[in-house]
C-alpha cells in the first residue's frame, strides 16, 4: 500500500508556473521543487526570474526561465514548446500570473479593465490551452483565482473580481472538457489576503480592519499555507478532485 505522504510527491514531474518572478508564484515554484518537480518559470520580467530559478536549483531540481506575457497566445505557445524542448513533457501548470487595479467603476478606463481581464482570465486560458495540448493523462492544472471571485471586496476592484470569478467558471468548464476525455484535472484555489507583493501596496490598517471583520482567523495568510494547497491539487493526492475551487482564506468566504 502506498504511504499517504508519497501521494504528495512530484518526483519526475515537470511543472510550469506563470507569474513566477516574485510573490506567491515564486513560492509555488519553490514548493513544487521541494516536492520533487523540475520547474519552468515564466514571467514578463525575466530578469527577476533568476532568483526564483536559484531557489529551485537549491532544492536539487532543475529550472528554466522563459519570458512570457500570458496575455499573448503566441507567447503561451512558445512557453509550452520551451518546456517540452527542455524536459520532454508538461505534467503541471500553475496559472498564477495576475494583476489588479483598485479604481472606482465610474472612473476606470477601458484599457485598465481590459488589461486586468486579459492577464487574469484570458492569459490563464491561453496558457491552459497551450499546455493542455501536450499534457498526458494524469496531468493537473491549478488556476490561482481569489476569494474576491466568491465574495465582495473592501475596495473597488470590479476588473479583478470579475476576472477571478470568470477564472472559477473557466476552471469548471475545462474540467468538464478535459478530465474525462484527456485525463487532465483542472482545479482552482481562491486565496484570501496573503502577505505578498500584491498586498504590500495596500495601506495596512484598512486592509487589516477588513480582514479582522471578515475572517474568523483575523490575520493574513502565510505563503506555506497556500503552498500546501497547491501541492495537494497538483499531486496525485487529489486524484479524485476536478472542477473544484479550494478557498484558502482563513474562513473569509464562509463567514
Amino acid at each position: 500500500m502506498t504511504n499517504v505522504l508519497d501521494l504528495f510527491r512530484l518526483d519526475g514531474k515537470v511543472a510550469v508556473v506563470t507569474g513566477a518572478s516574485s510573490g506567491l508564484g515564486a513560492g509555488f515554484a519553490r514548493a513544487l521543487a521541494e516536492a520533487g518537480a523540475d520547474v519552468v518559470l515564466a514571467a514578463r520580467r525575466p530578469d527577476r526570474l533568476t532568483d526564483t530559478a536559484r531557489q529551485v536549483q537549491d532544492t536539487g531540481r532543475q529550472a528554466v526561465t522563459v519570458a512570457t506575457d500570458v496575455g499573448d497566445p503566441e507567447q503561451c505557445e512558445a512557453l509550452a514548446r520551451a518546456a517540452v524542448d527542455e524536459f520532454g513533457r508538461i505534467d503541471i501548470l500553475i496559472n498564477n500570473a495576475g494583476t489588479g487595479t483598485a479604481v472606482p467603476a465610474l472612473k476606470e478606463r477601458p484599457e485598465e479593465f481590459r488589461r486586468v481581464v486579459d492577464i487574469n482570465l484570458n492569459g490563464a486560458y491561453w496558457a491552459a490551452q497551450a499546455c493542455g495540448r501536450v499534457m498526458e493523462p494524469g496531468s493537473s492544472i491549478v488556476n490561482v483565482a481569489s476569494v474576491l471571485g466568491l465574495i465582495k471586496s473592501y475596495a473597488p476592484q470590479a476588473a479583478y473580481a470579475a476576472s477571478k470569478a470568470g477564472l472559477i467558471g473557466l476552471t469548471r468548464d475545462l474540467a468538464q472538457q478535459w478530465t474525462g476525455r484527456r485525463g487532465i484535472r483542472v482545479n482552482a484555489i481562491a486565496p484570501g489576503y496573503f502577505a505578498s507583493e500584491m498586498t504590500s501596496g495596500i495601506p495596512e490598517e484598512p486592509l487589516m480592519t477588513f480582514v479582522r471583520q471578515t475572517s474568523p482567523m483575523g490575520r493574513l495568510g502565510l505563503q506555506r499555507e497556500l503552498d500546501a494547497a497547491v501541492i495537494f491539487l497538483a499531486s496525485p493526492a487529489s486524484s479524485y478532485v476536478t472542477g473544484a475551487t479550494l478557498a484558502v482564506d482563513g474562513g473569509m468566504s464562509g463567514h
